[in-house]
């Protein structure tokens, strides 16, 4: 027996010491980020800075994937199912890790358990827009359009974000509007200026660049204060008298459970590095992403309360999940 126990001992150490120097000598090659979204999207074009940034400290590249599709459920849960090694981790948003739950009966993987939180990255508002055509100069005068007609108002989707902030909209308003699903940002926000839809809430990334161009008219902004970026655009909340209208969106980084608690630091170190590197700041300003460092732990605080917040949301939307 004592032979048997040595061996088992020795064989504990050994395993020990081998994830160590594994976890010491990591990474030794590429890291794939992948992005749920589809190329020129916000989390497209934010996770591609921040993995930029990373990779100074981790001194390996950071390879984006885009995996686009329903709600950015395609692209979670591959990494799901990926190696805990920490050469597959997901630049994840309040669809994939808060609001999905809510919205699908079904995920192919559980979204409170199937990650291992890294680090917050930012947030960023979104801005209601309308075709230049659609007869409303404000967000009161699209309201009143909407209830001359249920269903009348077509509005485009192609995020969770994007879907909630317009159903809440309008259900706080009391109008029915249509939605008209996109598999991305950019796609709706070419037929939101060609006509073939009349409203799309979308991210600062996607949207103020055509605002600011006079492609599409601004309406108001989903956040509770005006966004530094567009002061001229008034809040939900300033447009229409209500006082509980808010929902941004936000980004964080995700990888698969049981993934080693000494990869998960050093991924928390880089991400933290590029949410503190000023280049990064300053050029995401103009579309009024602020960044939040923190620990994995306050991530998955965060997680937790984001999860309940945008279940009521999508409650009090009467959006059916799919």
């Amino acid at each position: 027996m004592r032979r048997t126990f040595l061996s088992l001992a020795v064989l504990a150490a050994a395993s020990f010491f081998t994830t160590a120097a594994t976890a010491q000598a990591w990474p030794s090659k590429p890291i794939r980020a992948v992005v749920p979204f589809a190329p020129g999207s916000a989390t497209d074009q934010i996770g591609r800075a921040f993995a930029a940034e990373m990779a100074k400290v981790l001194n390996q590249p950071i390879v984006i994937d885009n995996k686009p599709g329903v709600n950015g459920m395609l692209g979670a849960a591959e990494v799901a199912k990926a190696a805990p090694d920490g050469y597959t981790i997901l630049i994840g948003t309040n669809s994939t890790n808060a609001a999905l739950k809510s919205l699908m009966k079904q995920l192919p993987y559980n979204q409170d358990t199937a990650f291992a939180p890294l680090g917050y990255m930012g947030s960023v508002p979104l801005i209601v827009a309308v075709n230049n055509d659609v007869p409303a100069k404000n967000l009161r005068e699209l309201v009143n359009l909407a209830k001359t007609k249920a269903g009348h108002v077509t509005f485009a989707s192609a995020s969770t974000s994007q879907l909630v902030s317009t159903e809440m909209l309008a259900s706080m308003a009391g109008v029915q509007m249509t939605n008209v699903p996109y598999k991305s940002g950019p796609a709706a926000m070419t037929d939101l200026i060609g006509g073939q839809v009349m409203l799309f809430t979308a991210d600062f990334a996607v949207m103020l660049p055509q605002v600011k161009g006079g492609k599409v008219r601004g309406l108001a902004v989903t956040s509770t204060q005006r966004s530094a970026a567009i002061p001229e655009l008034p809040t939900v909340n300033e447009a229409l008298g209500l006082k509980d209208y808010e929902l941004i969106a936000y980004f964080a980084m995700f990888a698969p459970a049981g993934t080693p608690p000494e990869i998960v630091a050093k991924l928390n170190q880089a991400i933290n590095a590029a949410a503190n590197s000023k280049e990064l700041q300053e050029k995401f300003a103009p579309i009024g992403f602020v960044v939040e460092p923190g620990t994995p732990e306050a991530l998955a605080r965060r997680t937790q309360l984001e999860t309940a917040k945008w279940a009521k949301a999508i409650r009090d939307a009467k959006i059916e999940p799919q």
